[in-house]
């Protein structure tokens, strides 16, 4: 018998979570090779009829042996289109009858494997000048890409499959030869020419780049103007720094104007918690509902920073409630933080809709708000401007800060504040009566290494007890879990087993988080563990001409093309990441091949980098530590951790630290340690000042 999708996922989800096999389930009509994966994704499509099968060398093989085209469709959990173009086609038998005749049929989540993901992406991007996921591809059954769409409305996905089959029976010729083509297009386009001008960061014009960049800023809600709005935290990190750095106030001015207004409108879970996807719209009201740990751990962070530069507790709340949400929500009692939560659940009407469980009716709020309902309703919105325009339904958006709201209501406070702790609770507690969106519960390496960077920068910040349990505790589930034999990294953790050979991704990240680690903790085992993870990758993952990595491990399986990511994204760039670990693992270890790495990573990016600032913020993260003084900042003696944490009270992007409370032979530690003093030292270049006792006395040194 036919069984929807809903029925499909949620009964697969109960039987995992009891253990159960589901190869003994004798209530569904279909059952494919995905019953054996462990991915949410791919298990979601375990029960269509289509013939879907893994990405793996035995279907790569199977391809080849029948001479058939491959059709790959990639997505991943929380992806509502995805969910969308699965209960339209693949959940239909005669769409799945001309698929399983004449192709071979190949899911990928594209979390678990980014490198495909990358692959086929590029092909897109190539054809369409665009993409998105779904991402579906065919094929030659050699892998070489030669037609590609997003998401497709069944009767035209049927209609592009029957021409595309017929064209590979009747001129196949045709198809080799454009894949050809295509294939040489995807090679090229992450290659980088070398910069043969000599390495000259003067040469970052920083100052025009910004002027031009800003043209595109949306004054009035923040954000670039443009919709759909990405948060895109690495570009505000950049932005805030430079405006910190250049005192330009109206630069400032615009950051906090973009936090603030993130954190009003409906992107924001003023319930729960957390950050959704992007806006759909200019003014950051109607999110896709879907919640990623990597746009919640780089946010904190923001957030973190941001309150430095200006105390203000809006910042403040929104880092709170976000690793609430991630406690509660998003972490595993290993300590391993799960992938993402679904933009769709179960609707009133027992379909599953996108935003669901977050929205709420003007009857249901009437029913459940009874203290100073006028008040709430005001506060959240309630009315024409937080309407979802396609629903009956509400998204909470605020929009005055608490001091402004306060004085118009002749409130203090403490009391508004009290009002919305009990508003939140009454329709949190009423939101958890409903059908729960798709948890994806596997863990990503280098998404965990985003979500322990951003509970340290809290930590730092805040000085908040548990943001720095739930950091160690994460570390050490990286350590224990992820980290192979052979000292290299697994990718992803789920049901107590790690899985896939680690990408450069997840070595960057982890670095990052574990530099951190060690100074906050002032523990050296994550110092070390980060210098024999960075190793690794340059024996593993190759220096290009460019001295950039590859995206891939050299045990890996040949793609059609073995990328290099080097552009920012949602999420900075690996190689970028990696260039920041090589410029603060140089200075650790003394190590000055590794900065120069670094610088000449930055330099052979440069030609790009100003006509794309908002793909470069990372990298211009880095450049600002080359065009500017890079201060190692070295707390020695007993009181090492109280004037640390003095120090971290002021936003210093330009800094690393290196710190003990006892006697050490690291590099920038040694013979640096008297017994029963406290001593911090300003360096740069390892060329340090007279040292100071104090941070009143260290700030000044480093111009703050």
């Amino acid at each position: 018998m036919f069984r929807s999708y809903l029925f499909s996922i949620l009964t697969a989800l109960i039987l995992l979570a009891c253990n159960s096999n589901p190869n003994t389930v004798e209530d569904f009509a279909y059952t494919n090779a995905l019953i054996n994966e462990t991915s949410p994704y791919l298990l979601q499509h375990a029960h269509n009829p289509v013939d879907w099968y893994a990405w793996n060398d035995s279907t790569l093989a199977k391809a080849k042996r029948e001479n058939k085209l491959m059709l790959i469709s990639v997505g991943y959990a929380a992806c509502h289109w995805c969910h969308v173009m699965e209960r339209e086609s693949f959940e239909d038998t005669a769409v799945a009858a001309v698929m399983n005749a004449n192709f071979i049929n190949i899911k990928v989540d594209r979390e678990e494997r980014p490198d495909v993901d990358q692959i086929y992406m590029n092909a897109i991007q190539l054809m369409k000048g665009r993409g998105g996921w779904p991402l579906n591809v065919i094929a030659l059954p050699d892998g070489r890409p030669v037609w590609a769409e997003t998401y497709v409305p069944k009767d035209e996905w049927k209609r592009a499959l029957s021409q595309i089959q017929t064209l590979y029976e009747d001129s196949p010729e045709r198809l080799v030869d454009y894949a050809a083509r295509l294939e040489a297009g995807i090679k090229s386009l992450d290659l980088v020419e070398i910069n043969r001008n000599e390495v000259d960061f003067s040469a970052l014009k920083t100052d025009s780049i910004v002027a031009a960049w800003s043209n595109r800023f949306d004054d009035k809600d923040g954000g670039i103007a443009q919709a759909p709005k990405f948060m895109m935290p690495n570009n505000y990190h950049f932005l805030l720094r430079y405006a910190v750095e250049s005192k330009d106030k109206e630069l400032l001015d615009f950051v906090q104007l973009t936090l603030k207004k993130m954190a009003f409108g409906g992107v924001y879970d003023h319930v729960g918690g957390g950050f959704a996807r992007y806006s759909t719209d200019m003014r950051w009201h109607i999110p896709h509902f879907e919640k990623m740990l990597y746009d919640n751990g780089q946010l904190v962070s923001l957030y973190s920073d941001a309150y430095l530069v200006d105390p203000n507790p809006l910042y403040k709340e929104v880092v709170y409630e976000t690793l609430q949400y991630v406690a509660e929500e998003m972490t595993h009692e290993s300590g391993a933080f799960y992938s993402s939560l679904d933009a769709d659940s179960k609707g009133p009407n027992g379909e599953l809709e996108e935003g669901a469980y977050y929205v709420y009716t003007e009857a249901e709020i009437d029913s459940l708000i009874t203290e100073k309902p006028a008040l709430f309703k005001e506060y959240y919105s309630i009315n024409n401007y937080g309407k979802w325009d396609e629903e009956n339904a509400y998204v909470l958006i605020r929009q005055q800060a608490d001091p402004e709201f306060t004085a118009a209501h002749q409130l203090d406070q403490n009391t508004l504040d009290a009002l919305k702790s009990g508003w939140k609770k009454t329709l949190l507690d009423y939101r958890n009566t409903r059908p729960r969106p798709g948890l994806d519960d596997k863990s990503l390496t280098s998404w965990n290494g985003l979500m322990l960077k951003g509970y340290l920068d809290a930590y730092r910040v805040f000085n908040e007890p548990k943001f720095l349990e739930a950091a160690i505790k994460n570390a050490n589930f990286i350590k224990d879990k992820q980290l192979k034999a052979d000292g290299g990294l697994w990718h992803s953790f789920k049901d107590g087993k790690s899985t896939i050979n680690g990408y450069l991704e997840d070595y960057a990240s982890v670095i990052d988080g574990f530099i951190a680690m060690y100074e906050t903790t002032f523990d050296e085992q994550w110092l070390n563990l980060a210098k024999s993870l960075l190793e690794y990758a340059q024996e593993h993952f190759g220096y290009t001409d460019s001295r950039l990595f590859y995206f891939t491990s050299d045990q890996d399986a040949q793609l059609v093309s073995r990328s290099i990511e080097y552009r920012d994204n949602v999420i900075p760039a690996s190689n970028s990441i990696m260039a920041h670990n090589l410029l603060k693992l140089g200075h650790y270890f003394d190590q000055p091949d590794w900065i120069k790495d670094a610088q000449t990573m930055l330099h052979n990016v440069l030609p790009e980098v100003a006509a794309y600032p908002t793909s470069f913020s990372n990298w211009m993260q880095l450049g600002r530590n080359f065009q500017n003084e890079f201060y190692e900042l070295v707390v020695v003696g007993p009181q090492a951790e109280e004037v640390l944490a003095e120090i971290n009270k002021t936003y210093i992007p330009n800094k690393m630290i290196a710190a003990s409370t006892t006697e050490s032979d690291a590099p920038l530690l040694k013979n640096r340690f008297i017994e029963g003093e406290t001593f911090v030292y300003v360096c740069v270049n390892n060329t340090c000042k007279l040292p100071v006792r104090t941070a009143a006395e260290a700030l000044p040194l480093m111009d703050y």
